[in-house]
């Protein structure tokens, strides 16, 4: 029975796990957009910018799949929780998304206010397009550090169970030892 449960614990945590990354990697995708046209839309002429802000239409959608990331990361964590290593890389992770969601939130959004979604062009625009490409470009970094950490916890899957598997051996050996 105990067998089973340390099974059917790692199987959901492997599912969890995957689907963590699957989302991480979705909104990595977006991110790495902003950040690799960053060098071609930041000298861009005002109507040209603003014009080119237009096919960000619909990005908001993505929100769904940053709740998916932020629900499948805690879900490693807690699923995680007799697994040191994958679960220090989950919560490293997790870090990086507030950390992503925090710039988003200090300093995109508030860019996308001022300027009315890109609609309005406000005297301090060029400033505001600073604001926003640049907190993008730092947004897809700790993207980019949050996938890297689920890819490392993936990989540290195989020591945990080692280490689990060890201390359950020597506690069987233990009670084995006693028994006599």
């Amino acid at each position: 029975m105990h067998v089973h449960g340390i099974r059917r614990r790692s199987i959901s945590c492997d599912v969890a796990l995957f689907f963590a990354l699957l989302a991480t990697a979705i909104a990595l995708g977006a991110a790495l957009a902003h950040a690799l046209e960053l060098p071609n839309k930041i000298g861009l002429s005002v109507s040209e910018y603003f014009t080119v802000q237009q096919t960000y239409r619909g990005w908001n959608q993505l929100a769904y799949v940053l709740f998916l990331q932020l629900i499948a990361i805690m879900s490693v964590i807690i699923l995680a929780r007799h697994a040191p290593y994958v679960r220090g890389f989950a919560i490293l992770a997790l870090l990086c998304l507030i950390a992503a969601q925090a710039l988003f939130w200090i300093y995109t959004y508030p860019a996308n206010v001022a300027t009315v979604n890109w609609t309005s062009i406000p005297p301090n625009w060029e400033t505001l397009r600073r604001q926003w490409e640049y907190s993008h470009l730092a947004g897809a970094a700790f993207q980019l550090l949050a996938m890297s950490a689920l890819i490392i916890a993936a990989l540290a899957r195989e020591r945990d169970r080692q280490a689990e598997s060890t201390h359950h051996v020597t506690i069987n050996y233990a009670k084995t030892s006693s028994d006599q």
